[in-house]
């Protein structure tokens, strides 16, 4: 028998992409600029980084916990894919001699950021501390690490293919924003088609009753930080690649707006509820609302105020819906 359209259903189910619509729709009749291909593809690469950063740390918020430490895992890492990959004849000094394939250098980056991931998971897994207090340690030993690798100085001259993965395209499509998708897809395949998935929901739910189940929720949660400094490390070869150069001042705040790109799409900090295309949804608002702004010629400060708003107002629509359901 066919299910007959539940149109009230759908839009309960949808009503965030229903406020991203109407936004991109406001924006582009504010400002004759926003729909221009150069707008457009600006908006999605700035966004792709903090997307990417957005789909790992959504686990940590689902299993009712919190990261604080990929803005400067991003640091980091853009300053460590830059010292490995600059050209022969601008090798940093602190290196000298090093002449590694990209890839070997993406490599090497990512293991060692991602270090930092297993050492939030750990700390917040097995010692209980507070995942809020765990990973603001972290951030500060991950930006302190960036900043004693490099002096405080800039690495630039990078390798042209390391570049080509924030400043290249492939079939007009940019590979910074082709990379994203793929870790959204990667991400929403774990969050509904696999057993881990399944256990980080149990364990954002309840974590007790998920342990009496036989979940194995140390295990379990260790992975979930691990998958966040996965991510933002990645997020910081890519800013690397798109800026041209390695800084240990970049990613400031870049947590920040991947958390309220994941507060936005609806996941509950309560844990325990989460979809990936609120998620992403989520990221495009953000993105659409700080470049309408910007492109309006609002002041930066009052867009800060603004964007503190967004957040408020769906970490409070949030609390009602719980309430509600209690």
């Amino acid at each position: 028998m066919k299910k007959e359209f539940d149109a009230k259903r759908f839009m309960k189910d949808n009503t965030i992409w229903v406020i991203f619509i109407a936004l991109f729709i406001v924006s582009a009749i504010a400002n004759r600029n926003f729909l221009t291909k150069a707008n457009i593809s600006s908006v999605l690469m700035t966004e792709s980084i903090i997307g990417i950063l957005a789909v790992g740390i959504m686990w940590c918020i689902l299993s009712r916990g919190i990261d604080l430490s990929p803005g400067a895992i991003v640091a980091l890492s853009s300053c460590i894919v830059a010292s490995l990959s600059q050209r022969p004849e601008y090798v940093a000094k602190m290196l000298p001699g090093v002449n590694l394939p990209v890839p070997v250098a993406i490599l090497i980056t990512v293991v060692i950021c991602t270090i930092f991931g297993i050492i939030n998971g750990a700390l917040i897994a097995y010692t209980k501390i507070p995942a809020f207090i765990a990973t603001l340690g972290t951030q500060l030993i991950a930006r302190a690490a960036a900043q004693l690798y490099t002096n405080a100085y800039p690495i630039p001259e990078l390798k042209p293919t390391l570049k080509f993965l924030g400043q290249g395209n492939i079939a007009s499509i940019p590979v910074i924003v082709i990379i994203f998708i793929c870790f959204a897809a990667v991400s929403g395949f774990m969050l509904t088609q696999t057993r881990f998935g399944k256990n980080v929901f149990a364990i954002g739910g309840n974590d007790q009753a998920a342990r009496v189940a036989g979940i194995r929720v140390e295990k379990n949660l260790v992975f979930v930080y691990v998958w966040s400094a996965f991510c933002a490390s990645v997020g910081g070869v890519l800013l690397a690649a798109r800026s041209g150069s390695g800084n240990s001042a970049a990613g400031l705040n870049y947590e920040l707006d991947a958390i309220a790109a994941a507060t936005v799409g609806g996941t509950s900090h309560t844990g325990g509820v989460c979809r990936i295309s609120g998620v992403i949804a989520g990221i495009l608002i953000l993105g659409v609302v700080k470049n309408i702004m910007l492109l309006v010629g609002i002041n930066p400060y009052w867009q800060q105020v603004v964007k503190g708003l967004i957040i408020i107002g769906s970490v409070v629509l949030d609390m009602r819906k719980n309430l509600r359901k209690d």
